[in-house]
């Protein structure tokens, strides 16, 4: 065939090659950004979410420990694991703790608890979840509590089909997060407009909240909340068993699976 010529059999291999390739290089430069956006963020809001946002979690903290049932004896990786909500407890009955956080002021507020209680087997990890890797069948239980809706959407299921290869056959995942789509469903348009008619009572403040929490969910630049229906099959897909969801309060869910 002359030189010239384009193969016509090769150019579509090519073409989809060639797009593979920038999908990828689009999907690492919106990773680095995000793992930047999320350790600049949480280096500044340490106080005020431990001091403040945390008491208002605790009942889905309260579901996830409740799901994480036997496994909690074992090896436990916290994900997202902030100021220790999830590790300080499970550290009590658990062999070891491995607490992974972005931000360094986090996991200091978080070896403090840890050393007050007298726990001497929480290993706290300062890097992103999206870098995360660890030696397949190395976990009994892996927890997360308000963290993985920071994760872009392709980062969540990579996330998922991860803690599958990391956990041993039996262990479990528990997932307690903000689930929630963008009002397509009867359930997320209720939900919002009950939070909208909170922050509404609150005069000028709550309505800058609104403006300022509706401009995060439709431009899913900060946070990007999937619905709990979706975080189910995300761990049908990976292989987990006995999956189950609930919702615990407001936008809040927790979800879970077994390792078969």
């Amino acid at each position: 065939m002359d030189a010239a010529m384009p193969d016509p059999a090769g150019a579509p291999a090519a073409t989809k090659a060639a797009k593979a390739a920038k999908a990828t290089k689009a999907t690492t430069v919106a990773r680095k950004v995000a793992v930047r956006t999320q350790r600049r963020r949480w280096q500044r809001r340490t106080d005020s979410w431990e001091d403040h946002a945390v008491a208002g979690l605790e009942p889905v903290i309260e579901a996830v420990l409740a799901e994480s049932g036997d496994s909690a004896r074992g090896v436990v990786l916290d994900v997202g694991a902030g100021g220790g909500a999830l590790a300080v407890p499970v550290a009590s009955t658990a062999q070891r703790v491995i607490a992974l956080d972005v931000s360094d002021r986090m996991l200091d507020r978080l070896a403090g608890r840890a050393e007050e209680e007298g726990l001497h087997n929480v290993e706290p990890v300062n890097r992103p979840i999206e870098e995360l890797d660890l030696r397949p069948g190395s976990l009994d239980l892996i927890v997360s509590n308000y963290a993985l809706h920071h994760l872009l959407d392709q980062d969540k299921s990579r996330f998922v089909h991860r803690a599958a290869a990391w956990l041993r056959p039996g262990g479990r995942l528990v997932i307690g997060d903000m689930m929630i789509g963008r009002g397509r469903s009867p359930d997320d348009r209720r939900i919002l407009a009950d939070k909208a008619r909170i922050m509404m009572a609150r005069g000028p403040a709550g309505w800058w909240r609104i403006v300022k929490n509706a401009w995060r969910l439709m431009t899913r630049t900060v946070e990007r909340p999937m619905p709990m229906e979706s975080w189910v099959r995300l761990l049908e897909d990976a292989g987990f068993v006995d999956v189950c969801g609930r919702r615990v309060v407001a936008e809040a869910a927790v979800v879970s699976g077994r390792r078969r």
